[in-house]
């Protein structure tokens, strides 16, 4: 990385030290673990279209799984829901899997024809009213169960940061299965079932109460670092923040917010190590080499398709990592705040004004557009007041523009992307 390079993340940190010295330290340790899960994502969409171009929209669906894995992995399990429906739950999940790998194997064993068609069809029909049959009213007794706070299975009550890697590896799961079905279509085909599937993913999250609670959200997450409250009861601890001059209060929510970052930062180094490992081995070279040709890739033997699904499934994976980190983060699972359009848009914003298939570049994107989503607003509202500080309080002109000031971050990311696209058209810290 050139001195350029580097000179654009000390701006970064500049921008992140402005913050904490003009609004407050714990707002800027709060944005800067948030571009550290950002440059996650980032580096997550730039392994599929950095590397092997594939241009997938369903991020957030993969985010989504991260976020169910840290409920799924973390919380304690309700024995009365598990006594009310848990084992019928299993078992119609059992049935179903059963029923598509009965209709998998009549697809392929059975000669194409009028047979092989009856068949699947009555299969899947009788296979589903009986999968409904078993599953529906497990549901509604699971879902009955005290369901101002609990009504769902709950989780298996392991250390939360176990359901890092467990979104990962149902990020990688559910990408398998989505790469097996949609990698063969063309470009934009790819994208519109990438989207169709995320928002599948976030339906279910909505709707299955004995999964997720919908939405009624899963809170009281276990943490990986400590709680502000035991920091404060502490008598080291109080003596520390006395010793540095700060209320209990900031202190106690600045050190956890430096734990947070010491082990967000951990995990991007491992993550951008493994990245930059890959991108510089035979294997990274044969993926660039299918990205700008997949015709002269095949006739030199390699199996384009197969590689495809590789990378589709460890960019998914890194996204479901990056899930779990930020639901662990917030404390809670909100299956209603995952916006498929609005939030995969900034995550492709990110890579795009940072560098497409450079690790370095995604990462800067990552925290650079993050920070803007943030802090135009504020922004932008302190710079009407002061343009408007002459006009009446009551002026009709006045009000309207300090009512579009939450506007500001759409339109600044409009025209950062712009700016990119015309004067650094590869992203800040192009490939090489």
């Amino acid at each position: 990385m050139s001195l350029k390079h580097a000179s654009y993340f000390a701006i970064m940190a500049v921008l992140l030290v402005l913050v904490g010295w003009l609004q407050s330290w714990s707002v800027a340790m709060g944005l800067f673990n948030m571009c550290l899960i950002s440059a996650i994502m980032a580096l997550g969409v730039n392994i599929q279209w950095g590397y092997a171009g594939l241009f997938s929209v369903g991020t957030m669906g993969f985010v989504a799984l991260g976020g169910l894995a840290a409920v799924l992995t973390s919380m304690p399990p309700v024995p009365a829901a598990w006594s009310a429906g848990g084992l019928r739950v299993l078992a119609a999940l059992a049935l179903g899997a059963a029923v598509i790998l009965v209709s998998v194997l009549i697809y392929r064993k059975m000669a194409k024809g009028v047979g092989r068609a009856v068949a699947l069809t009555i299969t899947i029909v009788v296979g589903f009213f009986v999968y409904r049959a078993v599953l529906d009213p497990a549901v509604d007794a699971i879902e009955s169960v005290n369901t101002a706070a609990e009504g769902y299975l709950g989780g298996m009550g392991l250390p939360i940061v176990l359901s890092w890697a467990v979104g990962g590896l149902l990020a990688a799961g559910a990408a398998w299965v989505i790469g097996k079905i949609s990698l063969g279509l063309r470009s934009d085909y790819l994208a519109i079932a990438t989207l169709g599937i995320a928002e599948t993913i976030i339906a279910i999250l909505k709707n299955e109460e004995w999964l997720s609670r919908g939405v009624k959200n899963v809170n009281g997450l276990p943490r990986p670092v400590p709680y502000e409250v035991d920091l404060q009861q502490s008598a080291d601890f109080l003596a520390w923040a006395e010793w540095l001059g700060l209320n209990p209060v900031e202190a106690s929510s600045l050190f956890v917010k430096a734990c947070y970052a010491v082990i967000f930062i951990v995990v991007l180094a491992l993550i951008m190590w493994l990245s930059e490992r890959a991108w510089n081995s035979p294997w990274g070279r044969m993926m660039r080499a299918i990205r700008d040709n997949e015709t002269a890739a095949r006739a030199m033997g390699k199996n384009v398709t197969k590689r495809h699904l590789q990378v589709f499934i460890l960019g998914s994976a890194v996204c479901g990592i990056a899930g779990a980190m930020l639901t662990t983060l917030d404390g809670l699972l909100t299956p209603g705040t995952y916006q498929p359009l609005r939030f995969t848009f900034l995550i492709w914003v990110m890579v795009i004004v940072g560098g497409s298939g450079n690790n370095w570049g995604a990462v800067l994107g990552g925290f650079l557009v993050w920070f803007l989503w943030i802090e135009v607003e504020p922004i932008g509202l302190w710079l009407i007041t002061n343009l408007t500080s002459t006009m009446a309080e009551d002026s009709a002109i006045r009000l309207h523009l300090l009512d579009s000031a939450a506007h500001m971050r759409l339109l600044t990311m409009g025209v950062i992307l712009l700016l990119v696209l015309r004067f650094a058209p590869r992203g800040l810290i192009p490939e090489r």
